[in-house]
């Protein structure tokens, strides 16, 4: 295949040393090549919208914005472009969130390389990628789960920010929003997911792919 011919690729991930090997494995393969690398949501966003892309490839664990609130932006602004989230979980609802947010693949980052370019290839094919080592039942979890995820998309960025470490005050001066608002929110995600405590936001965050 010629090198115009390549699928043109955007890479985020916000580990330096990861997102380097996957460049160079990437950039090894004849039909694929990486144009441009972010290392955290919003520069994916920005990179993906600046570059002649064809796939973005998108970590779920990013600073700023993670890789499903991403994928979201970039579903709104360039719906033609797919993206593929490479990921560690492989519950059902991250899976459901990630496809519901417009991502075209999910790979799991133990899936092994040839997973990853697998779906590169299909989702520029126009194909949907589910990677082979999610199981049965949690694809029949995904497919049943209808609205399984209780949680706004404000509700799920306030939680997201909690289960980095920050307080009220700080999401809320982040947000250009009131404390007390803030406040109304956790109490109605505490609510929703029938949890009282903040170290238990925080484990329902790691688990939903929300949280590093």
């Amino acid at each position: 295949m010629s090198a115009a011919a390549r699928t043109r690729i955007v890479l985020c991930e916000d580990h330096q040393m990861v997102r380097e090997g996957l460049r160079a494995l990437l950039d090894g393969e004849p039909d694929l090549e990486v144009v441009a690398d972010a290392s955290d949501g919003e520069q994916a966003v920005r990179a993906a919208l600046d570059s002649a892309s064809d796939v973005v490839v998108m970590d779920i664990g990013l600073p700023r914005c993670d890789g499903i609130e991403a994928t979201r932006r970039l579903r709104q602004q360039a719906p033609e472009l797919p993206v593929v989230i490479l990921s560690m979980h492989d519950d059902a609802t991250t899976v459901d969130r990630a496809l519901r947010a417009g991502a075209r693949g999910y790979v799991l980052k133990g899936a092994g390389f040839a997973r990853l370019c697998d779906a590169i290839r299909s989702v520029r094919r126009g194909e949907v990628y589910l990677s082979p080592d999610i199981s049965d039942h949690v694809l029949t979890g995904y497919l049943r789960a209808g609205d399984s995820d209780p949680l706004s998309d404000r509700e799920r960025e306030i939680l997201r920010l909690i289960s980095d470490g920050h307080t009220s005050a700080a999401i809320a001066r982040q947000l250009g929003l009131k404390p007390k608002t803030i406040e109304n929110h956790r109490a109605n995600i505490m609510d929703k997911l029938q949890i009282r405590t903040t170290a238990g936001l925080v484990r329902y965050a790691l688990r939903s792919g929300l949280a590093r």
